[in-house]
């Protein structure tokens, strides 16, 4: 039996620097990943309360935005100690809720929020918010409130993302964290005030989009508004906004591909490919999910898919030896098992894993490692994000094919290439529509700017970039 977490904090809200009781009196269950049992009770806020919260972050924008930098700096150095402090806190409530593996859960889902304060605080020391332009003064100011809407499958990475370049800016935050994974916010929330950050500068509240999210969206005193999250939903978001003419950055879905070259090491490139698309059991954005490899050489590539994949044996996630724990919710597992059972109807080969619950996991979110096959670069399941660990193995005829198919879907946010002659990878990324390409498995970082193009979003995150997403220039003509 799960154990269940009785947390008075997830039955209210963090407003002006203290919980709060709330006026909504729907509670919305949490589930445990890998058990499917209801894990905690959290209350939904209302339009009442987002206002009140919204209401708090203007009462300190004053106060807040006129602070230097460099005490602004000292602040987010203070968060960044708080958390880590707590950081087993984090990762086992992340463990639970979203059902990453606690290695990765320490490593990845609080090591990266950790490192982004870390880089965030670094960049604002070194920024120059004035210059001269011809007869004026040209001064960056924080741009108001900021209501930031975040998911579930990296609770504490895409919530410091947000806040801490938001902060760093001089802004005040409302923060709408997801319903599905919501107990790590309320921990962020406990740090934030221990590390001393004024009150109303930070405001939690958890809630769906429906009701709590489209509230905050819409609130006259919100100034600007960072979303991550699906397209469907951030085509909402930015349609609400468009219409109050507010400034929107959305980091949204992703197909990505990892385009492997005929000269490269296809061996180190097919390995990379499935360990970094089954990474938090595929639930991440930036996953490469397409595998696009020479035509010649695809059963090669399908032959070490599927032994590395073999090794990725889901478990409990807080078992120290799991590599590849439960998907989030139960409207997850069915999405990616519609997905895969789509996949075989369309036509592609199962190389393995498929719909059926893995052997012994019967209980909680768990879905099989899945390889695909034979698959055409129109199938649904080339074109659609599923977010879960699924593997879609291409093959191409040349640098010119691989791009093409590469570039054939509607996103743009990630994207590797792989070979032995490193000016020729990095030509062929250049042509990559994608925001972030990794050359030769070089690694994900978190200072510099990440977002998407296309239906991927706009806007980015991460060191000065993230900041400047939160500042407006106004020119003082002398």
């Amino acid at each position: 039996m799960a154990a269940r977490v009785e947390d008075q904090r997830a039955r209210r809200g963090y407003i002006g620097g203290e919980f709060v009781e709330l006026e909504g009196q729907e509670r919305i269950p949490v589930f445990e990943a890998s058990s499917g049992e209801v894990l905690a009770e959290v209350t939904e806020a209302t339009p009442s309360d987002v206002d009140r919260a919204v209401r708090a972050a203007q009462r300190a924008l004053p106060e807040w935005s006129a602070r230097p930098p460099a005490e602004r700096a000292a602040a987010l150095s203070s968060w960044h100690q708080a958390i880590e402090g707590r950081a087993e806190e984090f990762a086992t409530s992340i463990s639970r809720e979203v059902g990453t593996p606690i290695r990765h859960s320490r490593s990845i889902q609080v090591g990266n929020p950790l490192a982004i304060l870390a880089h965030t605080a670094d960049a604002l020391t070194s920024m120059t918010f004035t210059e001269q332009v011809g007869n004026c003064l040209v001064a960056l100011e924080p741009v108001g409130v900021v209501g930031a809407i975040t998911p579930w499958n990296y609770p504490l990475q895409q919530v410091v993302a947000k806040v801490a370049p938001a902060l760093a800016a001089g802004c005040t935050v409302v923060l709408k964290a997801s319903e599905v994974a919501p107990l790590t916010a309320f921990i962020l929330a406990e740090t934030a005030g221990a590390a001393g950050l004024p009150p109303g500068t930070l405001n939690v509240l958890v809630g769906r989009g429906e009701l709590t999210g489209e509230a905050l969206v819409t609130h006259p005193l919100v100034d600007k508004l960072s979303f991550t999250g699906s397209t469907r939903a951030g085509r909402r978001i930015a349609e609400l906004a468009g219409s109050l003419v507010r400034p929107v950055t959305l980091e949204l879905g992703g197909k990505s591909a990892s385009l492997v070259l005929d000269d490269a090491d296809l061996a180190t490139a097919a390995k990379f490919a499935v360990y970094n698309a089954f990474l938090n059991s595929g639930q991440t954005c930036t996953a490469l999910t397409r595998l696009l490899v020479p035509r010649a050489r695809i059963r090669e590539a399908e032959e070490v898919a599927a032994a590395t994949a073999a090794k990725l044996v889901p478990g409990d996630p807080l078992d120290e030896a799991t590599r590849l724990g439960p998907l989030a919710s139960e409207s997850q597992l069915e999405r990616v098992r519609g997905y895969i059972r789509l996949g075989i109807e369309e036509g592609a080969r199962l190389v393995c894993g498929g719909a059926a619950p893995p052997a012994g996991r019967e209980r909680g979110y768990y879905v099989q490692p899945t390889i695909f096959g034979d698959v055409d670069p129109g199938m649904t399941i080339a074109q659609e994000e599923i977010f879960g660990p699924v593997l879609c193995i291409i093959g191409h005829d040349g640098d010119d094919h691989a791009l093409e198919i590469a570039n054939g879907t509607p996103y743009g946010l990630a994207g590797a290439v792989w070979s032995s002659d490193q000016q020729r990878a990095l030509a062929v990324a250049r042509r990559l529509r994608a925001g972030t390409v990794e050359v030769n498995g070089g690694a994900f970082s978190t200072e510099a700017p990440f977002g998407g193009v296309r239906q991927s979003g706009y806007g980015r995150e991460f060191g000065r970039y993230g900041i400047a997403e939160f500042l407006t220039p106004k020119s003082l003509q002398l």
